[in-house]
């Protein structure tokens, strides 16, 4: 499966699958509040798959591995894209750090990454979004929608990664440095999120 191109770039105003889920354990602040708390998240989930993906290493997940590698990176994308805004408004500001928990079975370090980028893409950004509507603060709103987009394909490609793992398989992922989005394989021409084109991509 892969994410369709379509013919304009996906925003909350052209899309539909921006709701915010009906549970939602997101605490919304201003924007502000928000970009610190979506920094905060981030670098626990690119910690968090750092180890994952030595830990699958270790356990001869080699493709796994590259795709953990792959998404540690894309938080990273979305850290450096939310920090430039708060770096803006609050000059002070220093990036948090964080501890990376113990990792398990590749299979459970598979569903544990699925269900985080699911909470961040189906309720803390469609969140955080909102709120940066509501406060008229349009770059926000774009860094929350590309890194929304690109959660929910991590997910996508956590739960095929699971469905799969003992499949043999050796495509390679492809990150776009622009939003975090990440492609399996060679079939594609441009990031279907901000439709930076495929020869800027980074290929784990």
């Amino acid at each position: 499966m892969t994410m369709k191109v379509r013919d304009a770039i996906p925003t909350p105003d052209n899309s539909t699958n921006f709701s915010i889920a009906s549970d939602s354990k997101t605490v919304v602040g201003s924007t502000l509040d928000n970009l610190k708390a979506a920094i905060a998240g981030e670098t626990g989930a690119s910690a968090k798959y750092t180890a994952f993906a030595k830990a699958a290493k270790e356990q001869g997940y080699d493709q796994i591995a590259r795709l953990f590698e792959a998404t540690a990176a894309a938080e990273q994308i979305h850290i450096g894209l939310e920090y430039g805004l708060v770096s803006q408004m609050d000059p002070d500001y220093e990036k948090p750090s964080a501890d990376a928990p113990a990792a398990e079975a590749s299979d459970l370090n598979l569903v544990s990454g699925a269900c985080g980028e699911i909470y961040e893409t189906s309720d803390m950004y469609p969140a955080f979004i909102k709120k940066a509507q509501e406060e008229g603060e349009t770059k926000a709103v774009q860094v929350f929608t590309r890194a929304k987009l690109a959660e929910s394909v991590h997910a996508e490609r956590y739960l095929d990664a699971y469905n799969n793992l003992d499949a043999a398989d050796d495509d390679t992922f492809y990150l776009c440095p622009i939003c975090g989005y990440i492609h399996k394989g060679e079939d594609f021409e441009k990031c279907p999120i901000c439709f930076a084109p495929k020869d800027k991509f980074t290929a784990f």
